[in-house]
């Protein structure tokens, strides 16, 4: 997948994913040979999974 297809998935600005690589909590990217980052689409569904809040049913 391509950085704008990861963005619209995600839907964060570019500035914010950024900020997550920094901060080294983005998704793991490949970075080609032309400086782009390529994301492998089970990579992006894992990172996606370990971010998610469950949120407990609740009975009442």
């Amino acid at each position: 997948m391509t950085l704008p297809q990861v963005l619209t998935e995600l839907a964060v600005p570019r500035s914010t994913f950024y900020r997550w690589r920094q901060l080294g909590d983005a998704p793991p990217a490949i970075r080609l040979p032309n400086g782009q980052l390529r994301f492998r689409r089970a990579d992006l569904d894992a990172w996606i999974n370990a971010h998610t809040d469950l949120v407990p049913e609740t009975h009442t």
